[in-house]
């Protein structure tokens, strides 16, 4: 318990040195919009489908295909209208827009929002991991393209990747893509 007259010492991290921001809002995403002191300005909202969301005071900003800090920063610049010096944070509290899809002989197919680089083997073990009935060394991601409408087919074989033979073969997955296990 602290009384008067005793002193506190508090270290201060710098955390953007220290935190990448390096994921892209995108649509459905749940985003956690706090301005310090100014709990009538802070809110959990979800980015909508036309990937904008709605502040009070400032109304809509576009949120889709910014990075957090970004949009911190812009918020913060049209708040400077109507709150000295604002003390804005941007959390995204659940990532929905950049999913994987993982289909066929796997435990739980279905689509895997990608919260980090997550690769093949990553994105299997998410969905359960594969059935008595896998073709494990058939393995297709299919990745969109804007080249081809019908994406890039990119064959994998998961015995190179567990035996060391071919670790680049464990690729990390980009959203959109769609992981088929015959």
């Amino acid at each position: 318990m602290l009384k008067e007259g005793d002193q506190l010492r508090i270290a201060a991290i710098d955390y953007d040195k220290y935190i990448k921001y390096d994921y892209i809002i995108g649509s459905e995403d749940i985003l956690e919009i706090s301005v310090w002191k100014s709990p009538d300005l802070s809110s959990i909202i979800m980015v909508r489908p036309d990937g904008m969301i709605s502040l009070p005071l400032i109304g809509d900003i576009q949120a889709n295909n910014r990075y957090a800090k970004d949009l911190k920063e812009e918020i913060g610049k049209k708040l400077l209208e109507y709150k000295q010096d604002p003390i804005v944070s941007v959390i995204v509290k659940e990532v929905n827009s950049q999913a994987v899809f993982v289909t066929g002989e796997v435990i739980r197919p279905g689509k895997y929002p990608l919260r980090s680089e997550t690769s093949i083997v990553q994105a299997i073990t998410l969905a359960g991991g594969f059935s008595q009935w896998a073709d494990k060394d058939k393995i297709v991601v299919i990745r969109k393209s804007p080249l081809k409408p019908e994406g890039n087919r990119i064959v994998v074989r998961y015995s190179d990747i567990v035996s060391g033979k071919n670790m680049k073969a464990n690729i990390l997955l980009k959203a959109g893509d769609t992981i088929i296990v015959p």
